[in-house]
């Protein structure tokens, strides 16, 4: 039986642009884990210059890029969609972000004399310091439900050190890896509905469980999903473990 005689809208800002590290399997497992419960699924993609409609999605994705990329997609968020990502993050939409998009949803991503406007979405800044890049399999505790630590575990690869301010929390305590900074032992941030992180690689394919996380909070559901038979997902996730050492 179906969980729900429902349909998950999931909006893709940026696929094309923002898609490094294979991110776009994020959506993928997504969809699958939705269809396998007889959930509906819909992408939609919003890419430089289209207008953003909060009410045509339940959730909203945006993954990792180069610099290059990167910049374009910050000024089309600061001068274009802006508005309706934070009108959807007060209805608590879930407002997924990864790597380079993470580095966007903050007050703004300094590269040298260049400074790359961010949405406000997140209280951080993004700095592009001197040092190597934070590179390697990394994996962090999480507590997206009080009461209930779970793991995180992928890949990063960011130039960027970013750092958080009293209004957003960390995703995630670091277990292995160099997380938002190298520094101050924590990783991602969190406000409300609004998530990001570095890990990538991809991130959801490794942890279904917070595949389903979202999808659960995107269609407000009050009762938890209907279980898959997740031996492959199980395994995907205990190699990514093995790899951060965890």
């Amino acid at each position: 039986m179906p969980d729900h005689a429902v349909t998950l809208r999931v909006c893709a800002l940026y696929p094309d642009l923002m898609n490094i590290y294979a991110d776009r399997g994020n959506l993928l497992v997504l969809e699958h884990r939705c269809r396998w419960r007889g959930i509906g699924f819909e992408v939609i993609s919003c890419g430089l210059g289209d207008p953003l409609d909060p009410e045509a999605a339940d959730l909203f994705y945006i993954g990792g890029g180069q610099d290059r990329d990167q910049r374009q997609c910050a000024l089309d968020l600061a001068q274009s969609k802006r508005q309706a990502l934070h009108q959807a993050a007060e209805q608590d939409k879930p407002i997924l972000a990864v790597c380079g998009g993470y580095q966007l949803l903050g007050h703004s991503y300094q590269l040298g004399d260049e400074t790359l406007p961010g949405v406000e979405l997140l209280d951080l800044v993004t700095v592009r310091q001197e040092g190597p890049r934070l590179i390697g399999n990394a994996a962090i505790q999480v507590e997206l439900e009080p009461g209930q630590p779970r793991i995180l575990a992928g890949f990063e690869n960011h130039g960027g050190r970013t750092y958080l301010g009293p209004g957003t929390a960390p995703l995630g305590r670091i277990l292995k890896g160099a997380g938002n900074n190298g520094q101050d032992g924590v990783e991602g941030a969190r406000s409300g509905s609004v998530i990001g992180t570095y890990l990538h690689g991809p991130l959801l394919p490794k942890n279904v469980w917070f595949a389903d996380w979202l999808i659960g909070a995107a269609l407000r559901m009050s009762l938890p999903l209907s279980p898959l038979p997740d031996e492959l997902e199980a395994a995907a996730h205990a190699s990514a473990r093995r790899a951060a050492g965890v």
